[in-house]
């Protein structure tokens, strides 16, 4: 069985999260999350339809996961691609896990990759951790520890649990200028992601 998840961004403290869920979606959201499949339908499907990228969202967990409807790939990868075009990060992680494990679309490392990082570039930890990993060992791109490193590092001080351990157990393995580069890169990250935050 597989579930995909609804990731909620963490971000540093006095940052607003970059989802801002419309209240619609919010009733789905709590239905969704207390097991009412179809109270959670009811509400995202009409949303979806009329173009609301956080429906269009619920609507691919839905049918990814076959709760309340059955198991269907190509309804949720319909539903994710109409979100992730829109911007929305947790769909465009989600569409990069569709295409790491073959659901519904060919397997392929190079478009996982794609849809990872617009999800990490807007605060989506376990994207960030999945870029981090496929810098590590070469999947999708080229291998590349300090890029790795960064990754790992940010999804750290972004508050996710399982990023730490994976940054100290790359660290050992790579030079101090390495780590050093990654450092320089990810602070340069942060500050760019604080400033687009502090817009919205």
């Amino acid at each position: 069985m597989r579930i995909f998840s609804m990731t909620f961004l963490t971000v540093l403290p006095l940052i607003v999260s970059s989802i801002s869920w419309s209240a619609d979606f919010s009733t789905g959201q709590e239905a969704y999350n207390s097991g009412d499949y179809q109270t959670a339908l009811a509400e995202w499907q009409p949303l979806a339809e009329e173009g609301n990228a956080d429906g269009q969202f619920g609507m691919g967990l839905l049918y990814g996961n076959g709760f309340g409807v059955p198991l269907d790939d190509d309804q949720a990868l319909k539903w994710y691609l109409l979100a992730a075009d829109q911007g929305h990060a947790e769909a465009q992680c989600n569409l990069a896990v569709m295409y790491v494990n073959g659901w519904g679309v060919p397997q392929s490392d190079e478009e996982a990759f794609k849809w990872y990082s617009l999800a990490a570039e807007q605060g989506v930890t376990p994207a960030q951790i999945s870029l981090g990993n496929m810098y590590s060992v070469g999947f999708g791109v080229a291998q590349d520890n300090v890029q790795a490193h960064k990754w790992y590092t940010i999804a750290s001080e972004l508050g996710n649990l399982d990023a730490p351990s994976k940054r100290d157990e790359l660290s050992v393995r790579i030079s101090a200028e390495e780590i050093s580069e990654a450092t320089r890169l990810k602070d340069a990250w942060i500050e760019s992601y604080q400033n687009l935050q502090a817009k919205h």
